[in-house]
């Protein structure tokens, strides 16, 4: 009987075979864990009128899992060395497209609308992947692996240790939910961080509102220092935030992480509102 490839000794085989060996650089650590293959897909939620990206499919071991829900999964890969193992893996699966080419440069155009996103994410691309996704009109759900410490800052809200800028803005494009931990032994070679499974439902319609996001970045810019002091520092007159701030009726002492999403969208009308009054 074939073993699977979650088995360990599956992967250190085929990597023997084709003279590989997991590069750092490329975030290769492999999943060689059943249970959490299994909760992955059960996330995602696909059937047979699916169309599923998957992005660093590696050898495979996700993408065959994916093939076997979907109708068709494009599997984009940047690793060279890994397309003929990854051909050996997928060869029998004809609902397969492989695609040798850089994730970040993706074109979602090809993707009809309402299609997923399912990866194990490398850490050090995983955020612009992730905005990349959100904001293409064409993903309607991601599932995606990333480190712990990423999965807490997309979920975090106000109060929460992780709550920032990032979370305010992909709150803004979807609803994000952590699935459950997935620990360093579950992967060939194991990395030395915990990862989490995160599920995010993106809204639709949604456009990006880059003065929104831009106000948001300059609130968080300086975390130990007020959000009137950062938006001065960013450009904006102290005087019209004031006004703003008491406007909305929060104390001009406030910090970022104290503002929900609705509240930076609201501050961002009350800004506008000050600024036309100014210059009338």
């Amino acid at each position: 009987m074939t073993r699977p490839l979650t088995s360990p000794s599956r992967v250190a085989e085929l990597l023997k075979t084709h003279g590989l060996r997991p590069d750092r650089s490329f975030g290769q650590n492999f999943l060689v864990d059943a249970s959490a293959l299994a909760a992955i897909s059960a996330a995602a939620g696909l059937d047979r009128d699916a169309t599923v990206v998957e992005f660093g499919p590696g050898l495979g071991v996700l993408t065959v899992e994916l093939a076997a829900h979907a109708g068709h999964v494009l599997a984009v890969e940047l690793d060279g060395r890994l397309l003929p193992a990854l051909g050996e893996t997928t060869a029998s699966l004809d609902n397969v497209t492989i695609l040798h080419q850089d994730a970040l440069k993706f074109d979602y155009s090809v993707l009809p609308e309402g299609s997923a996103l399912v990866a194990n994410l490398p850490y050090n691309v995983a955020t612009p992947l992730i905005m990349n996704a959100v904001e293409s009109g064409r993903i309607s759900r991601l599932v995606v692996m990333v480190q712990r410490e990423v999965a807490q800052r997309m979920q975090a809200s106000v109060g929460d240790a992780g709550y920032g800028a990032w979370s305010v803005i992909l709150g803004y494009h979807a609803e994000a939910e952590i699935v459950r931990d997935v620990a360093p032994g579950c992967f060939f070679p194991p990395p030395e961080v915990t990862s989490s499974i995160v599920r995010l439902d993106v809204r639709a319609g949604v456009e990006p509102d880059r003065q929104l996001f831009a106000l948001v970045h300059d609130a968080f810019r300086h975390r130990r220092k007020t959000l009137r002091n950062n938006l001065g520092r960013a450009g904006h007159a102290g005087k019209l935030v004031d006004i703003a701030l008491a406007r909305m009726g929060l104390d001009s002492r406030i910090r970022a992480e104290e503002l929900s999403l609705k509240q930076f969208q609201e501050l961002l009308g009350e800004l506008r509102s000050v600024d036309d009054s100014a210059m009338g």
